[in-house]
């Protein structure tokens, strides 16, 4: 791990972003909260705060930390046809959590996977990636229009 004992106490934030595309039949299902497992988007909310929470027990060398806020948000989209899934972190601490956003938004959409596998085995995951991040000695970082841009 790094070693960020020298740094200073920031307030902390990272917000990141994916999708799952899927059959349009097979949204209508999860819509519908039709899908006999349950309901897939409260379970794969709850699956991305959850796995937020692990990062460090997850991703070798991620510093373990202690999250002040974790927002999922999965929202079906028909214009995919799928899942898209936001998630937002926060804390006060000395090192980042970009990858706990990232990690919420992965296992939520691995959840949604996993609760319509037997209904639709050919969605696709993508499309994981951080929208932004506040706080640090970099300050806030960005993503517009695909590209970088830091401010």
């Amino acid at each position: 791990m790094v070693d960020v004992s020298v740094k200073a106490e920031t307030s902390r934030a990272a917000r990141a972003s994916g999708s799952i595309r899927m059959l349009a039949s097979t949204l209508a299902v999860i819509r519908a909260n039709a899908v006999t497992k349950g309901d897939v988007l409260s379970v794969a909310r709850l699956a991305g705060i959850m796995a937020a929470k692990r990062t460090a027990e997850l991703v070798p060398l991620c510093h373990p930390l202690s999250l002040h806020d974790i927002e999922v948000t999965l929202i079906c989209d028909d214009s995919l046809p799928g899942v898209r899934v936001e998630a937002v972190t926060k804390t006060v601490g000395r090192t980042g959590v970009e990858m706990e956003a990232l990690t919420a938004v992965t296992i939520a959409l691995l959840t949604v996977y996993d609760m319509a596998k037997a209904i639709d085995r050919e969605m696709t995951i993508g499309e994981v990636l951080l929208l932004e991040k506040t706080g640090g000695k970099t300050g806030q970082w960005s993503r517009v229009d695909g590209t970088r841009v830091a401010t």
